[in-house]
């Protein structure tokens, strides 16, 4: 078997690769250079694509995906793709549209997995992030449950192969699988993921329930400006992490996502760099022992990198939940 092909099983049947090349960029890199660097972590042996609407750049990511397939390198079966519903379109009505325009700029008939971004929903309309004249977002009142339901009539329209979600906590969590009338559990739950933030209590929860723990900024922030409060401690150059990594002759990063899928974590890996894009694919060739994963584990401090901090006046604002 081929050990970059390894996946978990989904609670649907569907099938996940463990390890994910995401594709959210900073600001200051063109759109356009998702397609060179979507295309060449598929040559590299990445299979599981993560992306979403709000990153605007799912023509270019489509369009990688799509020459790959045409030079025979993939099979459309080969990829796991996945997208995400952005907060201005969590109303009901307003769900398959968002997919089918997702599809549209993709030029793909599918995506493997669609997710509901952040459960903070914004005033419907072309402007992704809505602002009043204070700059304070404009946020929309959205029941979460019917926003599912419209999730779920997506599958079971063949327009994504399974639903899940990012960034709910376990009462979020727990509000979607107590709905009645449920027809598909959430699949999965996108969070920020790190050794200084393990998330191992809704790791747990997440287990009790067969929902899949994905982990993005699995290496820390890597200083995405807009988003991170740069005064956080750098994860890459934690001393523990650097001991660890040495001892086994891999890099710091590459432990950080080898600890995500020994602890059964999905992991993304996010780069823009070809030489660290390659890098990444190498995290199915050495394995940490016991004490490296305890010692990793006592890493957890609560930091937080992404807390999407404008949100927080939302009744669905997340993070206030201790998980």
């Amino acid at each position: 078997m081929d050990p970059k092909g390894q996946k978990v099983k989904l609670n649907d049947g569907h099938f996940i690769p463990v390890l994910g090349f995401g594709t959210a960029e900073a600001k200051e890199v063109p759109k356009s250079e998702a397609l060179e660097v979507t295309k060449f972590a598929i040559e590299v042996g990445f299979r599981h694509i993560d992306c979403a609407h709000v990153y605007q750049n799912e023509e270019h990511v489509g369009q990688a995906i799509r020459s790959k397939i045409a030079d025979g390198t993939v099979k459309r079966e080969d990829i796991f793709y996945t997208s995400k519903l952005w907060s201005t379109s969590l109303r009901p009505e307003l769900v398959r549209p968002a997919l089918e325009k997702s599809l549209n700029n993709l030029q793909l008939d599918y995506v493997d997995l669609y997710i509901i971004h952040f459960p903070v929903a914004l005033k419907p309309g072309e402007t992704l992030f809505p602002t009043d004249e204070n700059g304070k977002p404009i946020f929309d009142s959205v029941d979460l449950c019917r926003t599912w339901e419209a999730l779920e009539k997506c599958k079971d329209a063949g327009l994504t192969k399974s639903i899940g979600v990012s960034n709910f906590n376990h009462k979020q969590l727990e509000k979607i699988l107590n709905k009645p009338g449920l027809k598909y559990k959430p699949v999965c739950n996108q969070v920020e993921c790190h050794p200084y933030f393990n998330q191992s209590k809704l790791l747990d929860f997440c287990k009790s329930h067969d929902i899949v723990l994905v982990a993005y900024g699995a290496l820390g922030s890597q200083r995405l400006k807009e988003w991170v409060n740069p005064n956080l401690p750098f994860l890459l150059e934690d001393p523990v992490l650097s001991a660890i990594a040495k001892k086994h002759r891999q890099t710091p990063a590459l432990v950080a996502l080898r600890y995500q899928i020994q602890r059964g974590v999905v992991v993304l890996a996010k780069s823009y760099n070809k030489k660290r894009i390659k890098e990444n694919i190498q995290v199915f060739d050495f394995e940490l022992t016991l004490e490296d994963m305890k010692a990793i584990d006592g890493l957890n401090s609560n930091i937080r990198y992404y807390d999407f901090q404008q949100a927080v006046d939302h009744p669905e604002y997340p993070y206030s939940e201790e998980y």
